[in-house]
């Protein structure tokens, strides 16, 4: 348990004498300028939204919320709200109505904040009777305070208000890819102790540089990102938007960087574009020249500044990171949850294990249970789900491991390799249980394939459902590159195949016609796969596929 002194809060007040005038959030305008908030700035105003929201008069504890894209004002008023006595509840900026009315209701939240979002018209009609809305821009909600308005009236709070390590500091609702989000209460404590950590094991200081465009919703962010930055005193910038977002990492530069393998991969494709792979792979041999290019592409990534890398989420291509790696780039990959603040493992430079996802953070420990399943005790885990004693007490072992629902195996450094998730197995019509997610890690390491899905439960053979490739996608309407592409597929198949056992070997590849995104529901906000949404959604077609006994299958 973390001390008084120790908390995020107690921290800030710090920065805010020692780095007064430093710049603390970078915020990037339409049009290509910046805002900027020095320490001093950024406290100033989260103090006056402290004082507003406190005048309320809302009870201690209370949640207040914020449904935003990213941006310095979610940054200031998750300050403010802790300032004041209450609870942050950050809500994804894409999510429907219906679950954020879901949310909203079910944390009790007394205001919200409305930031930048691409369809708060459908999305305003949550807000339940009674929430108080306060508008980061003007014209978002008509009739509610402005968040400059609010600012310019309110006097700043004063002193150092603090809050006591076993307090709630956010709920996190997660993003799962079935039922309603559950809400994952966290205390100032465990948040204090997974930031020192961190900056621990990634010698993290105030010179150090953040991006943060990845949901602030999720615990990948919002602890790694967001949490460390206040904690340690970085500068913290943002993206605009996926126009900008070149010039916006560019500009930032960043020293620590975090993304997910989908992205990692997309800035794969991009190089690509300009420089084909094989000529580049050639080029990076050429010991004065691989240098040189090696430093340009970086460069034009806006990673030349990196030092960490780290990759999340979900799992990641074994190319993909031998690609990295050989632009100079060490990618670290982590895992960990929502249910313990992002805290648990994480690879480290020079022990990386392809297809192991890190070894296990200062004060966390972990074993597999007699069934396969990784068990986890980490000092970031969580006070429990909001309103749901009973399935608190479920998640736990006796002895204290949160059950995390992964497969896993540890070796002999103790690093952790996920090989599925427990409720994921499906058995076919021989008795034989299938694992999908290695099989989809192989899948998606192949250039043509974006994301993947592999089904089959009943049948002989599991099958697999395949999106291909974003820059891909569109020519395939050229039956000239169709056909090269199908080629291309069918050798994919037999080499994933090979690698299989007989009872996972892949009877064939559905090229799905549409794609699957966040706003149709296929993905969750972290671009992962709804598994059984997808599979209810091809469920019809699936008999019929098995008689056409061709390996490739185009929707």
């Amino acid at each position: 348990m973390s001390s008084q002194r120790d908390l995020v809060l107690t921290r800030l007040y710090r920065w805010e004498k020692e780095l007064k005038d430093r710049v603390f959030l970078t915020q990037p305008l339409p049009g290509g300028g910046v805002t900027t908030f020095t320490f001093g700035q950024a406290m100033d105003e989260a103090r006056r939204m402290a004082a507003h929201l406190h005048s309320r008069g809302f009870a201690p504890g209370s949640s207040v919320a914020i449904l935003s894209k990213n941006c310095a004002q979610l940054i200031l008023s998750d300050i403010a709200i802790w300032m004041a006595g209450y609870v942050s509840v950050v809500i994804y900026p894409t999510l429907g109505a219906d679950t954020i009315s879901y949310i909203l209701s079910h944390c009790n939240a007394k205001a919200l904040f409305v930031g930048k979002l691409d369809g708060w018209e459908s999305q305003a009609e949550a807000v339940p009777t009674g929430v108080a809305c306060i508008s980061y821009q003007p014209g978002t909600q008509p009739g509610a305070p402005v968040w400059a308005d609010v600012i310019k009236a309110s006097a700043p709070m004063t002193g150092e208000p603090s809050r006591s390590a076993d307090e709630a500091a956010m709920i996190i609702y997660t993003s799962g890819s079935t039922g309603k989000p559950k809400g994952v209460a966290h205390s100032f404590g465990a948040m204090a102790t997974a930031c020192a950590g961190f900056q621990q094991v990634l010698r993290i200081t105030p010179e150090d540089r953040f991006l943060s465009y990845l949901p602030l919703a999720h615990v990948f962010e919002r602890a790694a990102v967001e949490c460390v930055a206040m904690w340690a005193g970085c500068q913290l910038f943002f993206a605009d938007s996926l126009d900008t977002f070149v010039s916006d990492i560019k500009r930032a530069r960043p020293t620590l960087f975090q993304s997910v393998p989908r992205l990692w991969l997309k800035f794969q494709q991009g190089v690509f574009e300009k420089f084909p792979a094989d000529k580049l792979r050639t080029m990076l041999k050429v010991p004065l020249l691989g240098g040189i290019l090696r430093r340009k592409v970086l460069s034009g990534l806006g990673l030349d500044k990196t030092r960490v890398a780290v990759s999340g989420s979900a799992p990641i291509p074994a190319e993909l990171l031998e690609w990295y790696s050989d632009l100079g780039l060490e990618m670290l990959e982590g895992y960990a949850m929502s249910e313990n603040f992002a805290y648990s493992h994480l690879a480290l430079p020079g022990r990386t294990r392809t297809g192991f996802v890190g070894e296990p953070l200062p004060g966390v420990e972990a074993k597999i249970s007699a069934q396969g399943e990784v068990l986890i005790k980490s000092p970031g885990i969580m006070m429990g789900y909001h309103n749901d004693p009973q399935l608190t007490a479920a998640s736990f072992t006796e002895d204290g491991f949160l059950k995390t629902g992964d497969r896993g195996e540890i070796d002999e450094m103790n690093r952790l390799k996920l090989t599925g998730r427990v409720k994921e197995l499906f058995k076919t019509s021989k008795g034989k249980y299938v694992a999908p997610a290695p099989i989809e890690n192989m899948l998606n390491a192949d250039n043509h394939v974006e994301q993947s899905c592999v089904t089959g439960p009943g049948q002989a053979q599991p099958f697999a459902l395949i999106m291909l490739a974003e820059i891909l996608a569109p020519r395939v309407k050229d039956p000239n590159i169709k056909q090269i592409v199908d080629g291309s597929l069918r050798a994919l198949i037999e080499k994933v195949n090979r690698n299989l056992d007989d009872h996972e070997k892949l009877e064939f590849l559905v090229v799905v016609s549409e794609s699957w995104k966040i706003k149709n529901g296929l993905l969750t906000p972290t671009l992962k796969i709804k598994r059984d949404i997808i599979e209810a959604r091809y469920a019809a077609q699936t008999e019929l596929w098995y008689t056409q006994r061709t390996p490739v299958i185009w929707m």
